[in-house]
């Protein structure tokens, strides 16, 4: 039996000195930040640091939907939600690869049960208090949120408002180089409809958005009003102090328009629109009625997002035909 022992001795002092020879491990670095970050940004009031980009973004209105889809970001959204119209062809493919999580606005749990860690809002109604997704509710479930500037409490938005916008939110995801080329090319479209507009004279502009008893009609606080001005236009209600709001027909007679420019969107056609308002004989003296002048945008050309640029160009078109 007295050759077993060495072996069995042997058998226990070699893991053992193993591991007493082994280099002690080191602590493992901590992770690098990505380029860019932490980034700190303050949007409508609320204040965030971002320690590395968003993963799971949410979308709710079609405009900012479109932002992402401009800066190639479909990989970070885990969902969207409501559509005013079809999205540009350009950012089909990208579109259809992110679930829809409601029509229009989900409810809490849906948006919820989607895990977002960011949740991007077009209109302030996206973060509604009575639906239990104010940004206060969704910071506390640890949710960071971003609200289009064109909703920002104050302020009457612009085109630089607009890359600022752009800016903000390829910097937040950490594309700040995407932001910057969409940028470039915006200013070169906006400038080269300023520089084919420059020998004309402004027209005067009444947006018929919807309405029967008044008419609902574009202010001179949302982007809606700079994309008027920019096209050549001058916005009749100009002096509304909101985005959007009611105005009565009599003060559209007094205002006398030069043209009508109808915002195409929901169930309500275009056609359906002029019908309601060469019907009305309160109207038939209105120079745009009197001479059928209406230029038509779609709803989604008309709020701060990535189609301003073109839009401007395509309203510029209708408002001065001779200047192409």
């Amino acid at each position: 039996m007295s050759w077993r022992r060495p072996l069995l001795s042997a058998a226990v002092l070699i893991p053992l000195l193993a591991a007493c020879s082994a280099a002690p491990q080191a602590a493992a670095p901590p992770a690098k930040p990505a380029a860019g970050f932490p980034y700190t940004v303050t949007n409508c009031g609320v204040r965030h640091t971002y320690q590395e980009p968003p993963r799971r973004a949410v979308t709710m209105n079609q405009h900012v939907t479109e932002i992402m889809l401009a800066l190639g970001l479909e990989k970070s959204l885990v969902g969207t939600a409501y559509l005013d119209d079809a999205i540009l062809p350009a950012y089909e493919k990208a579109y259809d690869s992110v679930p829809v999580l409601a029509k229009e606005y989900p409810s809490k749990e849906a948006l919820l049960a989607a895990n977002p860690d960011f949740v991007y809002g077009g209109y302030s109604s996206a973060f509604s208090a009575k639906d239990g997704r104010s940004r206060d509710d969704l910071g506390r479930s640890g949710i960071a949120t971003r609200l289009n500037t064109e909703y920002c409490p104050t302020g009457s938005p612009s085109v630089d408002d607009l890359y600022r916008e752009v800016r903000e939110t390829g910097r937040t995801f950490g594309v700040p180089d995407r932001a910057e080329a969409w940028i470039r090319q915006a200013r070169a479209t906006v400038a080269a409809t300023e520089k084919r507009l420059k020998a004309t004279r402004p027209v005067s502009v009444f947006v018929y958005d919807s309405g029967d008893k008044t008419a609902f009609t574009a202010g001179g606080k949302g982007i809606g009003n700079e994309l008027i001005t920019r096209a050549g236009g001058r916005n009749v209600f100009a002096d509304l102090d909101k985005a959007f709001g009611d105005a009565t027909w009599e003060q559209v007679v007094d205002r006398r328009p030069d043209v009508v420019v109808i915002y195409d969107y929901g169930s309500t056609t275009v056609e359906q629109k002029k019908k309601r308002l060469l019907d009305d004989p309160a109207l038939k003296d209105v120079p745009a009625i009197r001479n059928h002048r209406f230029a038509v945008m779609p709803l989604s050309d008309t709020v701060l997002g990535v189609r301003v640029p073109a839009a401007v160009d395509k309203l510029a078109a209708q408002l001065h035909p001779a200047a192409r």
